[in-house]
């Protein structure tokens, strides 16, 4: 067996590009893959649920029926009889602290205040109407995924809630993904994935009925449906491969941080995980540490953490724990793991994360399943302008505002100037009517 690469950058030293590729991680050729996706596009919209069936057989080895897209309610209670109780307890202890965390972000229903004498403005929050969650299964099952997504839009009161997810060739859908959507109270799911499924929820087929928004994380394909469709449906929050910073100082155990490291880069070979530290020892202890975890991992989560450690993964070395901030900032991870002396101390100066998990405690998986927090998160250094996936990202907000005759003399000139200042008569005329309309 060859020996393992670990990158290691000493970030002072990086040239201006090299530095530049670290922080843009993975960057898929999208001009191949967007010419692809556009042809299933095209084809789902003008052929409905045949071109669906069609791609499905082929690109998932899945024979279904239009009868079959979407999930029977045997198909429920067979996936409920399966299921193992452990993983089934597991489940909803889960849901629960998913519940809690996102029930905490559903707004107040609406709120107004006076902004002057006379003039009423607020705000008021009401649910997207329809919403496709979009949960993969090309490396694995994700029924935290589904738990993740399902939960938050069912506290924002979506009416209309559709999980869909790729069928197994057998074109059955993995049993614990179809308990947690019950879990959470949803009673929609359709068995596709790709650019098709993006297609499906966007256009609508015979047996799909189209959504307002998608939401969820998927492969390039998934994703360059989204793009291209943008305008025709929102997207939602951008989630590309998975990536993690690991921030740690000499405090850090470093087999722990060894162990953190290796989390997000199991996910792909496209996956990013850092370690970023000025404690030398450290770093050179989680290097010697790292192959002997990597060796009991099974052959295909070892090969792809090999090629994480060698691509987009590594060690970066800076000279304090300040350079250490700045840099993390600059990246923007979809995870930051914090393994310091103080943490919360940290926790103002980090300005650009999906999530934060502070301590030796609050290890990744726990933040992936169960604590509560979203897993749903900006990659790519979305971050620096993206959130987690939240209560919010299923609702929108509407402005509202009532205006008194003494409220409407008082504003009714401003809105003429300004009105007239921008050339438009009409807007002009209309406000001055009010103000004529009152002093009659």
């Amino acid at each position: 067996m060859s020996e393992l690469k670990i990158n290691s950058y000493v970030l002072s030293e990086l040239p201006p590009e090299k530095r530049r590729q670290l922080i843009r991680r993975v960057r898929a050729n999208n001009s191949n893959v967007e010419g692809v996706v556009r042809g299933i596009i095209d084809d789902v919209q003008q052929r409905g649920d045949e071109a669906l069936l069609e791609h499905t057989l082929r690109l998932d080895g899945a024979a279904l029926t239009a009868n079959g897209i979407r999930v029977s309610e045997e198909e429920f209670a067979a996936a409920q009889e399966k299921l193992d109780p452990k993983l089934a307890a597991a489940l909803e202890t889960a849901i629960a602290n998913i519940r809690k965390h996102h029930s905490a972000q559903v707004p107040q229903e609406s709120w107004m205040h006076e902004v002057r004498p006379g003039v009423i403005a607020g705000e008021r929050w009401t649910p997207i109407a329809s919403v496709g969650l979009y949960v993969p299964r090309g490396k694995g099952s994700f029924p935290s995924v589904v738990a993740m997504l399902c939960t938050p839009a069912v506290l924002a009161g979506v009416p209309e809630i559709a999980v869909c997810t790729p069928p197994g060739p057998d074109g059955t859908v993995d049993a614990a993904s179809l308990v947690a959507a019950r879990m959470c109270g949803v009673k929609t799911v359709y068995k596709m994935g790709g650019a098709q499924a993006v297609a499906a929820l966007t256009y609508g087929t015979q047996s799909v009925t189209p959504v307002e928004k998608i939401v969820g994380p998927g492969n390039q394909y998934v994703s360059a449906a989204k793009r291209l469709l943008y305008g025709a449906i929102d997207p939602g929050t951008p989630a590309g491969p998975s990536e993690s910073i690991i921030l740690c100082d000499g405090s850090a155990d470093p087999e722990l941080t060894a162990r953190e490291l290796i989390v997000e880069a199991e996910h792909g070979p496209d996956s990013a995980a850092l370690l970023v530290t000025h404690a030398d020892e450290v770093a050179a202890a989680v290097v010697k540490i790292i192959p002997s975890l990597i060796a009991k991992l099974p052959p295909k989560r070892r090969g792809f953490v090999e090629s994480v450690m060698a691509g987009y993964g590594g060690i970066v070395h800076t000279s304090s724990l300040r350079e250490s901030l700045a840099f993390v900032n600059e990246w923007a991870p979809e995870h930051l793991r914090v393994i310091t002396e103080s943490p919360f101390e940290l926790l103002p100066r980090i300005q650009h994360a999906g999530e934060v998990l502070l301590g030796s405690n609050a290890s990744i998986p726990l933040g992936n399943f169960v604590i509560g927090v979203n897993a749903i998160l900006p990659t790519a250094g979305m971050a620096r302008s993206q959130s987690c996936v939240g209560v919010l990202d299923f609702m929108k907000r509407s402005g509202f505002a009532y205006v008194t005759d003494e409220g409407a003399a008082a504003i009714a000139p401003v809105a003429v100037t300004l009105a007239e200042y921008e050339d438009f008569p009409a807007h002009a005329a209309a406000a001055q009517y009010v103000l004529d309309r009152i002093n009659r």
